[in-house]
């Protein structure tokens, strides 16, 4: 900070207020800096969430919006103080040639507090989608779950009737009865997997 006002003797001729002035200039300069790191985050999660096979977790997503949140908490505060050297409030104690570099900080203040806005709807807008896509990912889990059931019910059902030990079923008499059930349960099988398969549950 010295070295840079040491540079430039016409804006320390100000005096205080050329040290504000730059003290504000390094903190925006370093707000504008994060706002470009994070609009680069902010694009990878986009596109790891968006792609096909989601590469981004829901720890990730709420990691960069705790980060976010914690940038907007120190950056909206700096815009009241910088509006009130800009607009005339204070115009019998800020020199009017320094003003206008205080104003030239105050645009760019501006823009990273607009990007800030943008960058939390962005992240909103993102987890709501990668929650969306959780819950599709649990109800095809849930429907695949579902159908497996359906065809080990079956099984067992067919199973279940032929162990009740009845004294009279002709299946029993008959020589190709053991292996007449295992491919009846086979194709029972076999039918219900492709007609889920086919209707998308599996």
């Amino acid at each position: 900070m010295r070295k840079y006002l040491e540079a430039a003797p016409a804006m320390l001729a100000h005096g205080p207020w050329a040290v504000v002035h730059a003290v504000f200039d390094r903190v925006v300069d370093t707000y504008v800096d994060i706002t470009a790191a994070l609009q680069t985050d902010l694009d990878a999660v986009e596109a790891g969430v968006f792609a096909r096979g989601p590469s981004v977790s829901m720890e990730q997503i709420y990691q960069l919006k705790r980060e976010l949140m914690e940038f907007k908490a120190a950056v909206v505060p700096l815009q009241r103080p910088l509006v009130s050297l800009t607009n005339g409030q204070m115009d019998t104690v800020v020199p009017k040639e320094i003003r206008r570099y205080f104003r030239d900080v105050a645009d760019h203040h501006a823009r990273a507090v607009d990007a800030v806005v943008n960058y939390d709807e962005l992240i909103n807008a993102i987890l709501q989608a990668r929650l969306g896509q959780v819950t599709v990912d649990q109800n095809n889990d849930m429907r695949k779950i579902a159908s497996w059931a359906a065809i080990a019910a079956l099984q067992t059902a067919i199973a279940g009737i032929y162990g009740m030990n009845f004294d009279y079923m002709p299946e029993l008499e008959w020589r190709y009865g053991y292996p007449g059930v295992l491919l009846v349960m086979l194709f029972s099988a076999v039918l219900l997997h492709r007609r889920l398969r086919g209707a998308g549950w599996l």
